[in-house]
């Protein structure tokens, strides 16, 4: 499986470029931003982008998908839920005091237990709200890509528009914790992590 992390924008948002090996087909997970950078990297190590299949849709998390879906004229997939974040992806950004961003299309809507094929590989989408209403977890090869759901000893912020706490909490337990105490964490921003860690760790788990 490949695997590539790009920290990217003022708010060093995790971006994952994952794909099999054997097709060289790719998924971009989070482009937030850097998305020259990001592009160079899939052209200088011979990938065939698929698509994009985000996480969530905070602004932090959005802002190169445009400028990435054009360049290579691929689709970008979100949960239905998160649409509204997209709307207003620019009033995001403003009261962070960051430059607005160039709004994508979505192209396709996932949903909880969706396969996704990826060359070789299967994508699961696991729906876990909680961050914001919409967000997914992508789970393959023993590892998942969980965006702002779960991090390396903390949460999520639950404090956005469409947040809450009680319902995060759910998420992890009743999507995540099945997945295994030897899964790899991939978080959307920080270091990874596995899910055995942060059951034993993660203060807000206890």
């Amino acid at each position: 499986m490949i695997i590539k992390n790009i920290v990217v924008g003022p708010l060093e948002v995790n971006c994952y470029i994952i794909g099999c090996e054997d097709t060289k087909e790719a998924a971009i997970i989070d482009p937030g931003d850097n998305a020259d950078e990001i592009i160079s990297i899939i052209e200088k190590e011979g990938l065939k982008p698929k698509f994009i299949i985000n996480t969530h849709a905070h602004f932090d998390h959005i802002g190169g998908v445009k400028t990435i879906q054009d360049h290579f004229d691929i689709d970008f997939f979100l949960h239905e839920d998160d649409l509204f974040l997209v709307d207003n992806a620019n009033e995001q950004a403003t009261a962070f005091g960051l430059k607005p961003i160039s709004k994508p299309e979505v192209n396709k809507y996932v949903n909880n237990g969706e396969k996704i094929s990826l060359g070789n590989k299967s994508v699961t989408v696991i729906h876990t709200p909680g961050h914001s209403p919409g967000c997914v977890c992508y789970y393959l090869d023993n590892k998942v890509f969980v965006g702002d759901t779960l991090f390396a000893n903390s949460i999520g912020r639950t404090d956005l528009p469409g947040g809450s706490y009680e319902t995060l909490i759910n998420s992890i337990k009743e999507k995540l914790y099945p997945l295994g105490d030897n899964t790899i964490v991939y978080p959307g921003h920080g270091p990874s992590t596995t899910i055995g860690n942060e059951k034993k760790h993660n203060p807000f788990l206890k």
